[in-house]
């Protein structure tokens, strides 16, 4: 082998080095290139109170992590020789059209993430043409989110109280603010057992510690937001300084039922959406009672732990309710093929919840673009992968082991 000495010429086109980003936030979040990007990201930004508040579940995790392993056990099966060099993710849920199959879902103490909290999730799904749901438990008020994002297709989310005349006046004032979708959570007659957050004494507002300063002390542009921005609170609502799990079942109700969904759907003209689904049969009641659309979800494993995992459910689901309910499916989503995966099992759309909120943790309004913008081209280079060019093409027969999936709902 005869060896030569290089010549500058060509060294010169192998050694590109990238101009520095005096925008380092900008430069942290290019870096990432999923969603699990974010979430280390975000892991290095934030105190640990607030991180394992997103990124925990109930009892012994049995759920988050059931989640996960139903999402990873899937497998595509592929179409190959179609034309793909034009993909659409448009779609239409809940009488509005979106961009993409995907939507933002309502979660609790967002601005404790980080100080942009909801604004910059209603923000980026307006520039992202997709829904964001503002929930009872935000740290922004009704008002504010439809004042600062004025384009978004905006959801409320409620926890319908065992104070009804308050639970009404939320419903009102989300009407009048322009939300065009009512989410109620059925999942929640009483908040689940969350380990992580009793250890790390979980309060809102928080409570200062000596070990919750030294946490949150090499955290600084955190710590800086924190204390020059509005005090953190539920903005819907006054709140009592207490742990976040005994202000949650002072609000729900353990007597909610049937009648009560009945009661909503006379006090709300909008979409009325129903979040927490789990089984056919009561899929089927709640459609019976004037649900536009279901939420087949498991509470990201916040809730029941060993609960029924919401890709697994679904096509029993699907095939109860038949082709013309609107089926949305949350819990587990951190891909743009997880999202293709529950679309070809049978939903018509999606939420995400922690992935958003990793975004947000990593880099505020920009993390949430980032996330978007990773799901985004995820859902478009899978769709190629498998010879698909539309959300409305997809179905069970790009996915090879949905019948096992299915017959392991059931059993």
């Amino acid at each position: 082998m005869k060896r030569r000495i290089p010549q500058y010429s060509e060294l010169r086109e192998l050694v590109q080095f990238k101009a520095f980003d005096p925008d380092r936030r900008r430069a942290r979040l290019a870096r990432a290139n999923t969603i699990a990007d974010l979430r280390d990201i975000a892991k290095r930004r934030v105190p640990t109170a607030a991180f394992e508040y997103v990124d925990g579940g109930s009892f012994a995790e049995h759920s988050l992590r059931r989640n996960r392993d139903a999402f990873d056990a899937v497998e595509f099966n592929p179409r190959v020789l179609r034309d793909v060099s034009a993909v659409d993710l448009r779609t239409k849920i809940a009488g509005a059209e979106a961009a993409l199959p995907v939507g933002i879902a309502p979660t609790g103490l967002t601005r404790l993430m980080h100080a942009e909290g909801e604004v910059a999730g209603a923000q980026a799904a307006a520039s992202f043409g997709i829904p964001f749901s503002l929930s009872t438990m935000g740290t922004v008020s009704i008002e504010e989110v439809a004042r600062e994002a004025p384009d978004a297709e905006r959801w409320f989310q409620l926890y319908l109280w065992k104070d009804r005349p308050r639970s009404l006046d939320l419903i009102r004032r989300a009407e009048a603010a322009g939300f065009g979708a009512l989410i109620v959570t059925v999942d929640t007659p009483v908040s689940g057992a969350r380990h992580r957050d009793t250890r790390n004494g979980m309060t809102l507002p928080p409570t200062l510690t000596a070990k919750t300063i030294l946490d949150a002390s090499y955290r600084p542009e955190w710590w800086f937001n924190f204390l020059t921005t509005k005090p953190l609170g539920f903005a819907n609502f006054e709140g009592e300084r207490t742990s976040v799990a005994e202000q949650v079942n002072t609000m729900f109700d353990p007597s909610l039922n049937l009648d009560d969904l009945a009661w909503l759907r006379e006090n709300w003209s909008g979409e009325l959406i129903v979040k927490g689904i789990q089984s056919a049969s009561d899929a089927v009641d709640v459609l019976a009672r004037g649900a536009d659309a279901l939420v087949v979800s498991n509470h990201g494993g916040r809730q029941l732990d060993r609960a029924p995992v919401p890709l697994k459910v679904l096509p029993e689901i699907r095939a109860a309710v038949g082709s013309e309910a609107q089926l949305i499916l949350d819990s587990g989503i951190m891909s743009g093929g997880d999202i293709v995966a529950a679309l070809a099992a049978g939903a018509d759309f999606t939420l995400i919840g922690r992935a958003y909120l990793y975004g947000l943790m990593a880099g505020g309004r920009q993390g949430v673009d980032r996330a978007l913008e990773i799901l985004r081209t995820e859902m478009t280079l899978v769709m190629q992968l498998i010879g698909v060019t539309s959300v409305a093409e997809l179905g069970p027969e790009h996915l090879r082991n949905l019948a096992r999936t299915t017959q392991e709902a059931r059993g």
